[in-house]
């Protein structure tokens, strides 16, 4: 098993559009359910996995993909945002260690929660 030598971490700030060209990374079987925007980019939330991309240096041509299959999370938790707390997270304990996700007040965590249970129970 692959283990990460740190956390991973990214920020959901907003639901967005699916874009057009993600169908080209899809396999047969899986469809969008819904995006997010990142700091840079979007991520792509399917019945099957998470897609979030990672732009790179200055232009943002290199692009990093991470693909975090459903099937390999273990167990994951979710924290609303409170009075005081401006972000809602989700975190995701899977084969190749432990990954966070911070929801912005614009992203309905229970919607995430719902597509995540969904995949895996």
């Amino acid at each position: 098993m692959a283990e990460l030598s740190g956390m991973l971490a990214w920020t959901f700030s907003q639901e967005v559009a699916v874009p057009d060209d993600i169908q080209d990374l899809l396999v047969e079987g899986e469809e969008a359910v819904v995006a997010y925007k990142t700091i840079r980019d979007v991520a792509i939330v399917t019945n099957k996995r998470f897609i979030i991309s990672d732009k790179q240096g200055l232009t943002g041509k290199k692009v990093e993909v991470y693909t975090i299959p459903f099937n390999s999370i273990n167990m994951y938790s979710t924290e609303n945002a409170g009075k005081l707390d401006f972000n809602a997270e989700i975190e995701l304990w899977t084969r190749a260690g432990k990954m966070k996700i911070n929801l912005g007040r614009g992203v309905d965590i229970r919607k995430l929660d719902k597509i995540i249970a969904k995949a895996i129970l």
